[in-house]
């Protein structure tokens, strides 16, 4: 008999059909969103999971699914998955790297520049019709250009930010991370470590690329935000929970800082009421790596990830690798 697996939500159907070579899938193709009850249920006597990044994989639904052996999700973070209780219960965790990053970094910095040039302000006072004439004034925001570009956070992703600043807009790069890069890659990137303090001091416009830990939770909040320059931007392409959002709307409603642009929020798909009501935001609906060969290239791999190791004991992008040799 084939494995049995679970896909969690819609995805495109050749994956489905790629799939279906090698396991008795059922699919959610209604993309309807399961409780965490519900998605127990559909997971019993199921081998593996293919997740996006929103189904919670914890211990309680670990222990209520003994037949479970991997959750492949098709996204580079993973803070969906306790990742000790799934060692613990040798469960394999997987997730799609690499195929997204340069993606990313388009609309990290696409976001940066609709942020710092005020575009979401003037599109919106353009369709409320209230451009009759042009002002000396009019919407001036910020140079991209010859400014200082931070970044917090420098894994793939925030590497192909730095390069873009750097050599597409001749931008001074400085960056904050857990550990300094080595010489070469700075060299490459062109960009220079600093303190975190000095990072917001600093940078004209800010860049969030760190991932989600109990460690990086709010790790830009008021304190922060008043470090910061207030003529500087604040862009978030990371993951909700880095930025205290009801603090973030305070300091754009208070002019702490100039804007802020952001592609993930806590408790998304809410949005923090108080941010829908500050002129001084671009806000986007989590789409960051939202083009179709990119998209396709995560599934595919996150589909790679199950049959390498459900079907050849050969997972692409193991997370908890200890679990491989259980």
């Amino acid at each position: 008999m084939k494995p049995q697996i679970l896909i969690a939500r819609a995805i495109f159907p050749e994956v489905i059909a790629k799939l279906a070579q090698h396991f008795d899938v059922e699919s959610n193709p209604s993309d309807a969103l399961w409780t965490q009850a519900e998605l127990t249920h559909k997971l019993q006597g199921r081998q593996g999971v293919f997740t996006t990044g929103g189904e919670r994989i914890d211990a309680e639904l670990l222990a209520a699914c003994p037949d479970l052996k991997i959750c492949a999700n098709m996204a580079v973070g993973y803070n969906n998955f306790d990742i000790a209780a799934m060692t613990a219960a040798g469960v394999l965790g997987t997730n799609a790297p690499d195929v997204l990053t340069e993606t990313t970094a388009d609309f990290g910095f696409a976001l940066l520049m609709a942020t710092a040039r005020r575009m979401a302000e003037a599109e919106h006072f353009l369709r409320a019709g209230h451009w009759t004439r042009w002002r000396y004034d009019m919407f001036a925001g910020a140079d991209i250009h010859g400014a200082t570009l931070g970044i917090l956070g420098m894994g793939r992703i925030g590497q192909g930010i730095a390069r873009r600043g750097a050599m597409g807009f001749g931008m001074k790069v400085i960056y904050h991370n857990r550990s300094r890069l080595d010489a070469a890659t700075e060299a490459e990137c062109k960009a220079s470590f600093v303190g975190k303090e000095e990072l917001l001091r600093s940078a004209d416009h800010l860049v969030l690329v760190l991932p989600y830990s109990a460690s990086s939770h709010h790790a830009i909040g008021a304190a922060e935000l008043a470090q910061m320059k207030p003529t500087a931007t604040l862009v978030n392409i990371a993951r909700g929970g880095i930025v205290d959002d009801a603090a973030l709307a305070v300091a754009l409603r208070n002019k702490t800082i100039a804007a802020a642009g952001l592609d993930v929020f806590e408790g998304e798909p809410k949005v923090h009421p108080d941010l829908l009501t500050v002129p001084n935001v671009v806000l986007t609906p989590h789409i960051a790596s939202a083009t179709m060969p990119t998209r396709l290239a995560m599934a595919h791999l996150a589909a790679d990830n199950l049959i390498g190791y459900l079907i050849h004991n050969k997972p692409l992008t193991p997370l908890n690798p200890a679990v491989l040799a259980l």
